[in-house]
């Protein structure tokens, strides 16, 4: 009897059965392995099937045998992902702002592969995303790829860059003209992915949404060098910005309930010194870019913390209540 074509493969068919089948807790028997195998035009019988499940163990497969209700059942008990490590990258993809919808489900299902149908259906059920707030640009996904090629060629990048209109239509910024930069870094901050890089013709280091940027593109010009390479920390760069709005940054020192403390560590770190009180209040002095964004943060601790110096960020705190006060007391037109 002629062998089909198919029983070349035995071995890559019984290993993507116990892959896509079986787990630590479900086991197929040797009759039903049998049985799936002959659905295939494979054959196979008892002594074959032992002998692939050693080449498969030999080969790195976790294959172990279990006894249960008088039946052997064989499956597959680990693999290079464990469950738990899965359901963290689905939750991280489901919550990730700048991911599309439709990327999200495509990368989900990627992730699904690397365990049971069984096991998958526990992926299905992590953090909903219906009613999540996803981008709109699919273009991300490629954009990231884009200027972590750009930053390991050492070349300069061109884009076009938009912001959304009260009509929900993107609107070209600088009239539609490529912005030319040499990417830094790339940060993920506030739930977005953000470029840093140096603008060439403002001379300065600017960042920008990825998901805001539209037909990106390596120039294959070098990168040029920042003025400050040689002591540009990333980390001191994104801690400083709210929200990754931009302002001058200054050092300014913090007022706030004890209880707050948490909060300053949070948000800068375990390094920043506080200097206890006698009166459950401590004081801290941070490096700010100071924005709107940070005066808000500010303002939503209420009383319990505010800004002691220096005299110029504290007066613009002030004008910034009185605007907020005068915006309220108005006539609600």
């Amino acid at each position: 009897m002629a062998k089909s074509s198919n029983q070349k493969l035995k071995l890559l068919y019984l290993a993507k059965i116990l892959t896509e089948e079986t787990d630590e807790n479900h086991g197929l028997t040797l009759a039903e392995i049998t049985a799936r195998l002959a659905a295939l035009d494979i054959n196979a019988d008892r002594k074959t099937l032992y002998t692939d499940f050693e080449e498969l163990r030999h080969f790195g497969m976790d294959i172990i045998t279990v006894k249960a209700d008088r039946q052997y059942t064989y499956r597959l008990a680990s693999r290079e992902f464990e469950l738990p490590e899965l359901k963290l990258l689905v939750d991280c993809v489901q919550a990730a702002k700048f991911i599309t919808v439709r990327k999200s489900n495509e990368l989900i299902k990627k992730l699904e592969s690397l365990v049971s149908r069984n096991e998958a259906v526990q992926l299905q059920r992590q953090v909903l995303i219906s009613g999540r707030i996803k981008t709109m640009n699919e273009s991300i996904y490629y954009n990231v790829d884009k200027i972590h090629s750009a930053i390991n060629a050492n070349v300069q990048i061109r884009f076009k860059y938009f912001n959304w209109n009260v009509k929900k239509e993107m609107e070209l910024r600088r009239d539609g003209e490529w912005y030319h930069v040499s990417p830094r870094n790339l940060v993920w901050d506030d739930e977005y992915y953000y470029l840093v890089a140096f603008d060439s013709d403002e001379k300065k280091t600017k960042h920008f949404r990825v998901d805001k940027m539209l037909r990106l593109e390596l120039t294959g010009l070098p990168r040029e060098k920042a003025p400050d390479a040689s002591k540009f920390d990333i980390n001191a760069y994104s801690k400083s910005l709210f929200g990754m709005f931009h302002g001058e940054t200054v050092p300014v020192t913090i007022e706030a309930d004890d209880g707050f403390a948490g909060v300053i560590i949070d948000r800068f770190g375990k390094d920043t010194m506080m200097i206890p009180g006698n009166n459950g209040r401590f004081r801290c002095t941070v490096n700010v870019s100071v924005s709107q964004q940070f005066l808000g943060w500010i303002i939503s601790f209420g009383k319990g913390m505010r800004i002691l110096s220096p005299a110029p960020v504290v007066e613009r705190m002030k004008e910034l209540l009185g605007q907020m006060q005068e915006l309220y007391d108005g006539s609600g037109d």
